[in-house]
């Protein structure tokens, strides 16, 4: 197991090797990086705003249920200023990247790997071009660059949610979650949920990618490539999310 292990990770680094080159045409390559921001990112926007509304009140709501049950005299204004923490630091750049792994890793592995068992990157090849380069560095760019304004939008629509919450139960004033929304919250905080965002983003780019280029067989294969690939990339996400909470926050 380890040495499969091992020896997968050596591919995937071999790959990333090939992958980071300047691209062979400038304008082929932004053509393709304008398609696949819209195929990884705008694409997504519908699955990001409905989970982060709901999401938002589900964290409110909890929150206030636990101030409620404290012993302690704990003010409502703390239930807007705990629902906008809890969203930068954890839910949005984390779960909001593990729910993209399974939309975008899926289809990355699925694409690159249909034409791979089609032997579209073999003519790829024959013809000089570098397809590791060609089919993998503008998701890369793409999800790097356009994942972070989708975890802005997760974190501004999850704190409306938890308002819209507040209004509905009236269980806390629109005054009191204001007031919380507003309280001092270190920026630090912010740079860190867009860090930890980019390091997810080239995670969910890449891993796909190379389960999808090292597929053999035919389309059955694809399908377990594709199932691989978000497995090893939630894996991989939950693991940096891990290293980078303990480098940056401890």
């Amino acid at each position: 197991m380890f040495r499969r292990l091992f020896k997968a990770i050596g591919e995937y680094v071999l790959l990333l090797g090939k992958v980071i080159s300047k691209p062979q045409k400038m304008q082929v390559f932004m053509k393709l990086l304008m398609r696949e921001i819209y195929d990884l990112g705008v694409n997504s926007f519908g699955l990001v705003l409905f989970t982060s509304f709901f999401v938002g009140a589900v964290v409110a709501i909890q929150m206030f249920n636990n101030f409620s049950a404290s012993s302690f005299p704990i003010p409502l204004s703390f239930i807007g200023y705990a629902t906008k923490v809890v969203l930068v630091l954890e839910f949005s750049p984390t779960i909001i990247s593990v729910i993209l792994a399974g939309k975008v890793g899926s289809y990355i592995a699925s694409s690159i790997g249909t034409m791979r068992v089609t032997e579209q990157i073999d003519a790829l090849d024959i013809m000089g071009v570098n397809s590791p380069n060609f089919l993998i560095l503008p998701k890369i760019f793409a999800s790097v660059i356009f994942n972070p304004l989708l975890i802005a939008i997760s974190i501004s629509v999850g704190i409306w949610g938890g308002h819209i919450a507040g209004i509905v139960t009236k269980n806390w004033t629109e005054a009191d979650y204001i007031t919380g929304i507003q309280m001092y919250m270190p920026s630090f905080f912010i740079w860190y949920a867009f860090l930890k965002t980019a390091v997810f983003a080239f995670l969910i780019a890449t891993i796909p990618a190379y389960f999808g280029y090292n597929v053999k067989g035919g389309s059955l294969e694809v399908g377990r490539a594709s199932t691989q690939a978000v497995v090893w990339t939630i894996v991989s996400i939950i693991i940096c999310d891990l290293l980078l909470t303990q480098m940056l926050l401890s």
